[in-house]
C-alpha cells in the first residue's frame, strides 16, 4: 500500500476513534506547541496542539503539491503563518472555518511530500491532544498518484443550501438581487493587522440589505450571512438556482503594486484591462486553491454557443449595471478610483445569463481606505449609493427592452 493510501487508512481509523472516544465540542488550538518544521533530508514535521482531540483526515492534493486537514472542529485564534512555518518547504498555510461544523487547514508545499506517519495522542490527565505528522519527500509522479480528495459521505463538501427558485414576477416586481460577501471561513480574504476582508464584507453586505429591503422593490439573497466558506462556483450555482436579476460579489482587496486606493466596480472579461486588475483576479482563483478544492477535474473553458450568445446579450446589460454603480457611489461621495470601471476575468462573474459586477469598496492596503471600511457611517452612504445605481438601472433597463419588443 502506498503511503499516501495507508495515511487515508490511518486518517479513517482515527476518525471512527474519535467518534466511539466521544470527541465533542470545539477543540482551541495551542499556537504555542504547534510548529511545521524541517526535518532535515527526511522532510517536515507537523505538531498541532489542540486543547482536545477531535475526528480528522487527511489527504493531499496536487496543482500546487496540498497537504490538505480536516477537523471536527479547531478555533484557530492566535494561530499565525509567522510563528507556525518555521521552514521554507511549506511556502504557505491557510486556516479556518470551511463548512458548519468543520474546520481546515491547507499546507501549500514547495515540493512534493507524502504523509509517512500520522498520530493524534491524548494526555489522560489534561484531555489534551497533539497531532504529530512527519512528511517525507518522493517524486512529483509518485505524489500526483496517490493525491485527490477522499470520498467519505462525513466529510465531503456539502451542496449550498438549496435555494427553491421563486416564480418570475410582473414587470414591476421587487428587483431580486444577490449579495456575496467576499471570501469567508479557511479564506479570510485581504488582511491588515486584526481586520480581515470577510468580515469587512459580511457586515457590509448585512447593512446593504438592511438598506434596500427598507427602501422597498428588492429582494435580496446572501451567498452567505456567517463565516463560512463558499466556493466561487457555489456563488454562481446559488445565483442561477434563485434566478436572480442582479449579482454583485463585494470585497476589499489589497495590492502592493501601486498606490491603488478608491471604490473600484469590475466587469467580466477574458483579457484584464490593467496590470492590477489580472493580479486581483489571480488572488482570488489562489484563495480556491488556498482553500484546499481539487480543481483538478474542472474545466473552466466555455465551449458551448448557447452561453456565448447569453452573454453576449447580458453584457452590455452588465456594463450599464457597472457604470451606474460607479455613478451611485460617487454621488455619495466616494472616494473612487481614478479608473474606477475596470475588467478581469473573476470567476464568479461568469453567470452568462445575470447582469454581474464585483465591487471593491476599497483597497485594505490604502490607510484611508481602510479607515473608511471601518467607519459605520460612510459604509451607510456607499449602501445608499448603491440602492440608488440600482433603482437607477432597473428603470433604464426596462426602458430598453421596451423598445427592443416594440
Amino acid at each position: 500500500m502506498s503511503r499516501i493510501l495507508w495515511a487515508v487508512a490511518l486518517f479513517l481509523a482515527l476518525c471512527g476513534a474519535g467518534w466511539t472516544q466521544g470527541f465533542s465540542g470545539l477543540a482551541r488550538i495551542d499556537p504555542e506547541t504547534s510548529r511545521v518544521s524541517d526535518a532535515g533530508r527526511s522532510g517536515v514535521t507537523v505538531e498541532l496542539g489542540l486543547s482536545q482531540g477531535v475526528p480528522y483526515r487527511l489527504f493531499t492534493l496536487a496543482e500546487p503539491p496540498r497537504l490538505v486537514l480536516d477537523f471536527q472542529e479547531v478555533d484557530w485564534t492566535g494561530l499565525s503563518n509567522d510563528t507556525l512555518l518555521q521552514t521554507d518547504r511549506v511556502g504557505e498555510a491557510a486556516f479556518g472555518g470551511y463548512v458548519p461544523g468543520w474546520s481546515r487547514m491547507v499546507l501549500v508545499l514547495a515540493e512534493p511530500l507524502a504523509v509517512e506517519t500520522a498520530e493524534l495522542s491524548i494526555d489522560d490527565v489534561t484531555g489534551a491532544a497533539r497531532l504529530s505528522l512527519a512528511l517525507g519527500p518522493v517524486s512529483a509522479t509518485q505524489f500526483a498518484q496517490t493525491a485527490g480528495a477522499p470520498r467519505d459521505a462525513r466529510w465531503d463538501l456539502p451542496d449550498p443550501a438549496p435555494i427553491a427558485p421563486l416564480p418570475r414576477k410582473a414587470r414591476d416586481a421587487a428587483l431580486r438581487v444577490m449579495l456575496d460577501p467576499g471570501h469567508g471561513g479557511i479564506d479570510p480574504g485581504a488582511e491588515a493587522g486584526a481586520v480581515n476582508e470577510k468580515g469587512l464584507m459580511l457586515t457590509f453586505a448585512r447593512e446593504l440589505r438592511d438598506v434596500l429591503l427598507r427602501s422597498g422593490g428588492f429582494e435580496v439573497i446572501m451567498t452567505r450571512d456567517d463565516d463560512r466558506f463558499v466556493s466561487l462556483e457555489q456563488r454562481v450555482a446559488m445565483a442561477h438556482r434563485a434566478e436572480v436579476d442582479v449579482f454583485l460579489s463585494l470585497h476589499a482587496d489589497s495590492l502592493s503594486e501601486g498606490l491603488a486606493h478608491g471604490a473600484t466596480v469590475y466587469l467580466l472579461a477574458e483579457e484584464a484591462s490593467d496590470v492590477a486588475s489580472a493580479k486581483l483576479a489571480e488572488r482570488h482563483d489562489r484563495a480556491e486553491l488556498l482553500s484546499g478544492l481539487d480543481l483538478t477535474a474542472t474545466d473552466d473553458q466555455v465551449t458551448d454557443i448557447l452561453l456565448d450568445l447569453a452573454r453576449a446579450e447580458t453584457a452590455p446589460r452588465a456594463e450599464a449595471l457597472a457604470n451606474s454603480l460607479v455613478d451611485g457611489m460617487a454621488q455619495q461621495g466616494g472616494p473612487m478610483n481614478r479608473r474606477p470601471l475596470r475588467q478581469a476575468a473573476f470567476s464568479v462573474l461568469k453567470a452568462a445569463d445575470i447582469p454581474s459586477a464585483l465591487i471593491e469598496l476599497g483597497f485594505m492596503s490604502s490607510p484611508r481606505d481602510l479607515r473608511n471600511l471601518q467607519d459605520a457611517e460612510w459604509r451607510s452612504g456607499m449602501a445608499v449609493g448603491i440602492r440608488n445605481a440600482l433603482r437607477k438601472w432597473r428603470e433604464e433597463d426596462q426602458a430598453r427592452k421596451a423598445l427592443v419588443r416594440q
